[in-house]
């Protein structure tokens, strides 16, 4: 899949595009359905069928107070969005000028930018440009005037609700991984770059990846069975989401590290990704090291079994 900055780069020749527009955290199966929209319109076109998507959630400029922890870094996003067969990616750069962009003017500039655009792909309630002025009737209504179609997609629903983003992070903090999974189409995941801790793990015998989860929703503090993905390779791993009661500093910080059960290798600087098997304990305070080891190697033990 091409990742775009702007439409010129696409460099489609004669052949059209079919756009999918939206945030798309997630890419849950609400968002698929909106993605394998424009592949299917791409399809029966001869087109390209491209994801038009932003680089933050716009929350972070219009309304930084509330705007949400995120289920994915960018490139977990974008990996997602070629799954479904989207041929690019045009990410934009969401800042304080395009938040004042009327909806008519962004979709405009997306139309003399592609050239030629088959149809848009959103959903239902999809809303955007300055103070949203835009929604699916008035794209619907640019569509007729400059001759491209519309689809706005009925969410999709679970338990008689829409699957939402929203949904999915309520879940998430709440520990229902499973029920998060089924909106996602797939098991929850998180992802980051491994960066250098305290080496206390180490210090203790076993030592751990901390992972860089800025910005990203986590699941409940706790001991979680796990799934790491390194590279190509997938490791079983045991994997800590707390602020180590028994190892805490004056002023304890929240920290996810992976304890990798067979590997042995640098981690720092890499990236890492680790699905969720199940959840084997809630954090703890212990009353030493000694029996904090041991808690910890009856983790592992009872990990094994799992996986």
């Amino acid at each position: 899949m091409k990742q775009l900055n702007q439409p010129g780069n696409l460099a489609n020749g004669n052949r059209g595009v079919c756009l999918a527009i939206g945030m798309f955290d997630g890419v849950h199966l609400g968002h698929q359905q909106v993605l394998r929209q424009a592949v299917n319109d791409a399809a029966r076109h001869e087109a390209l069928a491209v994801a038009v998507t932003f680089d933050q959630h716009p929350a972070n400029v219009v309304a930084p107070d509330r705007a949400p922890a995120l289920l994915q870094t960018r490139p977990q996003r974008l990996r997602a969005i070629e799954s479904i067969g989207i041929d690019a990616a045009l990410v934009i750069r969401f800042d304080s000028a395009l938040s004042q962009k009327p909806g008519e003017t962004f979709v405009r500039e997306l139309f003399d930018g592609f050239g030629s655009i088959h149809s848009i792909c959103v959903g239902a309630n999809f809303t955007f440009g300055h103070r949203r002025d835009g929604n699916v009737e008035s794209l619907q209504a640019l569509g007729q005037a400059l001759g491209f179609h519309v689809h706005g997609l009925k969410a999709v629903t679970l338990d008689g609700q829409a699957v939402s983003s929203t949904r999915i992070r309520d879940a998430v903090r709440e520990g229902r991984l499973d029920y998060a999974g089924q909106m996602l189409g797939r098991n929850f995941a998180i992802e980051g770059t491994v960066i250098k801790g305290d080496g206390k793990g180490r210090d203790i015998g076993f030592a751990t990846a901390n992972i860089d989860t800025s910005g990203r929703v986590l699941p409940p503090n706790g001991v979680y069975a796990v799934h790491a993905q390194l590279g190509q390779a997938t490791h079983r791993a045991v994997l800590n989401i707390g602020v180590r009661p028994t190892l805490a500093k004056p002023e304890p910080s929240l920290q996810v590290e992976a304890h990798l059960l067979d590997y042995d290798g640098e981690l720092y600087g890499k990236q890492l990704r680790v699905e969720f098997v199940d959840r084997l304990r809630e954090e703890k305070r212990f009353d030493s090291v000694k029996e904090l080891t041991a808690q910890i190697s009856r983790d592992i033990e009872r990990a094994q079994t799992l996986f």
